[in-house]
């Protein structure tokens, strides 16, 4: 009997080794960063630290030069999620009921095809549309120019208007397969019984989609936009493939990711310092945003039993 107690148990052995990597590699860095964003540092490479406090907080929100880096920075990652959540994933839906239609043929060919830009590194997709992009001599200039239609051959990179809504069209291009392949593994979860009672129903193909298997996978979009949310919040090596870590132009492109490598890491110019404690300060207010923004996708994607 206390042998069978037990064994019920040893299942938790399983948990200790996540357990073990989950506190060295993600709960202590962010204790620690917290920590960090109460010290200012007084000399080179962050040596001679000392606590301030709240004041990396302060002169985040509250200093004209940091304040306005920071809600330009925050305002363009708001806008670089609202691209690739209407681009990405509405393209991943659309492939995804595309692909699980009963009448598809080469289904596994075109899951392939669809995942392989997930597959390439993210610096080598940056640097390839970046010549692709050019506007001299890059293969969308010359398609164009051969229609004709040279008048809206643009600096997709160079110009203010257009930066960072690329850079996010190509965030969008290359991460379209992971929503498209979760969006199809929860719409195979359906059971056929559902579809085939709505069709003698009389319902329609869209009627279905909106009625039973959209709302049958919505735990799986909620995922997918918690995913999303956080991922681009944390973005920042497409921006620094395609752009630089200062966000050019004129920091049109700039986002959390690379404001808070460039303070707290690499420093900014001209001192080309870092400041480890106000970086971690941008850091820990971006984790509570997430959090805060996580929280209440939970809350309006839950299922409903």
């Amino acid at each position: 009997m206390k042998n069978r107690k037990l064994g019920q148990y040893t299942w938790y052995c399983y948990l200790v080794p996540a357990l073990f990597f989950y506190a060295v590699f993600m709960a202590w860095p962010l204790a620690d960063s917290i920590r960090l964003s109460l010290y200012s540092a007084s000399g080179p490479a962050g040596a001679g630290r000392t606590f301030v406090g709240f004041d990396n907080y302060i002169r985040l929100f509250t200093d004209p030069d940091s304040s306005a880096r920071f809600w330009g920075a925050f305002g363009n990652t708001w806008y670089f999620f609202f691209i690739n959540m209407v681009c990405q994933n509405l393209l991943a839906i659309v492939f995804a009921l595309m692909l699980s239609e009963r009448t598809m043929k080469g289904s596994r060919v075109y899951q392939t095809i669809i995942f392989i830009p997930v597959t390439l590194a993210i610096l080598v997709t940056g640097y390839l549309w970046k010549l692709i992009l050019n506007p001299q001599w890059g293969a969308i200039a010359q398609m164009l120019t051969k229609l004709d239609l040279k008048e809206l051959v643009k600096p997709w990179l160079g110009d203010e208007r257009y930066a960072l809504t690329t850079v996010a069209l190509v965030s969008s291009w290359q991460w379209v397969g992971i929503p498209a392949m979760m969006f199809f593994a929860g719409l195979q979860n359906i059971p056929d019984e559902l579809l085939e009672a709505a069709e003698i129903d009389g319902a329609s193909k869209l009627g279905k989609i909106l009625s039973i298997r959209l709302p049958l996978i919505k735990p799986v979009i909620g995922i997918v936009t918690i995913l999303t949310f956080v991922n681009n919040f944390n973005a920042f090596d497409v921006v620094f493939a395609m752009e630089n870590a200062n966000g050019a132009p004129s920091y049109s492109t700039d986002l959390i990711g690379t404001l808070f490598y460039r303070v707290g890491i690499a420093g900014q110019h001209p001192v080309g310092i870092p400041n480890p404690g106000l970086g971690s300060a941008i850091a820990t207010s971006t984790f509570i945003m997430l959090m805060a923004g996580v929280v209440g996708i939970l809350g309006l994607t839950k299922s409903e039993k």
